[in-house]
């Protein structure tokens, strides 16, 4: 018997996009999520956000602090906003999934450090390692068949995003790597645009190639602009161990000496052919094995939708229990590297990433090894 849990429910401060991508997954599933209220700002935006999600909206913080149910708000607004917000609520006692960053400088990510070691219940809404096939990856990389790994190179993300799936590939915690960056332009055909409008004629698309030198190991930052948009630029990952590599969805091994072995990470779709049901991602497999399954298989919800409904239950499970699932430590370090990424690109030259206040916070991440420096 499937025993029914409890609805998590929650406020959002914010009305952009990806607050509405918020409420698109509470819509989807009502069993799972409820939103208790919205900040919006904006009068103009209330009466249409109300209309088309059925939920209640605010002026202000002390109106959504008022409705009282929420066990936790997600900050989805500006950079330079999110901070005050963030310790507007801590100092109300309520738990918060910020958005990332959380902070638009070291300075501001260093305050809210010291906000964090003052009882602050921070969490970071950090999706892309959770995205399914990420995920998988790193489900790889947990098994140990392809052994300690020492390489990570990662053309999927820009900035601190990519940042976070180069540490957690390489298992990385508070260590401070040697930055080498370089950017150019290249000219394409235009992208589309974040709602799917085709443009016409040519652009120059932005490149960054960052190397990031931790002792040990090594990874390698790829991303140009157009890449979540183009169909003619893709994702690449390689992920390199003393006994085999992951490369994208493949991943090759030595059983021993004398025996390669290689396997195929498989995407399994619910709905397809003459099958009772919509259409809906189920999970991947490897040599008959779960690497990923999707914590909501029922519904026909994107994977980067499905990850941060993923984020949605972990920070239910933080506040319940007060264990991180992606810390304001770990975004921290994740944005301070991709600024200093940023510095290099400036400068020309390498910079060396130095232990920030939030470093004894850092570990390395969840089902990964530990390495010692050397």
């Amino acid at each position: 018997m499937r025993v029914k849990k409890a609805i998590i429910r929650f406020s959002i401060i914010g009305a952009g996009w990806r607050a509405r991508m918020y409420l698109r997954i509470a819509r989807a599933l009502p069993e799972s999520f409820e939103v208790v209220g919205v900040l919006v700002r904006d009068p103009a935006k209330r009466p249409a956000l109300q209309k088309e999600f059925g939920v209640r909206t605010f002026a202000g913080l002390d109106g959504l602090f008022k409705c009282g149910e929420a066990a936790f708000t997600v900050t989805s607004v500006s950079w330079q906003s999110n901070p005050g917000i963030i310790a507007a609520c801590a100092k109300k006692g309520l738990a918060v999934l910020s958005e990332t960053p959380p902070a638009p400088d070291i300075k501001g990510l260093n305050a809210l450090a010291r906000l964090a070691r003052k009882g602050a219940r921070i969490q970071v809404a950090e999706q892309y390692w959770l995205v399914a096939h990420h995920a998988a990856r790193l489900a790889a990389v947990k098994k140990g068949l392809i052994g300690k790994v020492s390489e990570a190179q990662v053309s999927a993300a820009h900035g601190y995003h990519g940042i976070s799936l180069v540490r957690r590939f390489l298992g990385v915690g508070p260590e401070c790597p040697k930055i080498t960056a370089m950017r150019f332009n290249s000219r394409m055909m235009k992208w589309p645009d974040l709602d799917g409008r085709v443009k016409q004629g040519h652009a120059m698309a932005t490149q960054d190639i960052t190397w990031l030198d931790f002792g040990d190991r090594f990874g390698v930052l790829d991303f140009t602009e157009p890449q979540y948009y183009s169909p003619i630029r893709g994702e690449r990952v390689l992920i390199r161990g003393d006994r085999g590599e992951i490369v994208n969805d493949d991943v090759y091994w030595m059983k021993d000496s004398r025996t390669p072995l290689h396997a195929a990470m498989e995407r399994c779709l619910g709905g397809l052919e003459d099958k009772v049901g919509g259409l809906c991602f189920q999970g991947i497999r490897m040599d008959n094995d779960w690497l990923y399954r999707s914590p909501f298989p029922e519904v026909g919800l994107s994977v980067h939708e499905l990850a941060m409904a993923e984020c949605l239950l972990k920070m239910d499970d933080y506040v319940r229990t007060g264990k991180d699932f992606y810390s304001l430590a770990e975004a921290a370090q994740d944005h301070y590297l991709s600024i200093l990424c940023q510095q290099a690109i400036a400068r020309r030259k390498p910079v060396i990433a130095q232990p920030q206040s939030w470093a004894g916070k850092l570990t390395p991440p969840p089902g990964k090894r530990a390495y010692p420096e050397q």
